[in-house]
């Protein structure tokens, strides 16, 4: 059985399901801890099911790789020796302070 727009349109009328376009969308970005998505050109239509709320996203997909701060052993070392903090405490101590370690030592120790 063949359904037209219309018979479409009411049954999602009948189950509660409301569907609507978001005009003048620009771009949509989704992040991940890796990558991002960025979505230009972008047609988005929101759906609303009972309560619950749902984004269909349609457009031109470019990936970006994110970079992830890398610091050196003996920069990560030198912060761990000056504060006793753990690898965990250091790294996170340089990523607040762009790298730069006295200032990642202050942070631990202050």
């Amino acid at each position: 059985m063949k359904m037209d727009n219309r018979n479409a349109r009411r049954m999602m009328d009948r189950l509660g399901i409301n569907m609507k376009e978001i005009p003048n969308v620009q771009e949509v970005v989704i992040r991940t801890p890796d990558k991002e998505l960025h979505i230009t050109a972008a047609s988005v239509s929101e759906v609303n099911a009972q309560g619950q709320r749902v984004f269909q996203v349609m457009g031109e997909v470019e990936e970006v790789e994110l970079e992830k701060n890398v610091f050196s052993e003996e920069d990560v070392l030198l912060v761990q020796q000056q504060t006793g903090a753990s690898k965990e405490k250091a790294v996170a101590a340089l990523e607040q302070s762009d790298g730069e370690v006295a200032r990642a030592i202050l942070k631990l120790t202050s």
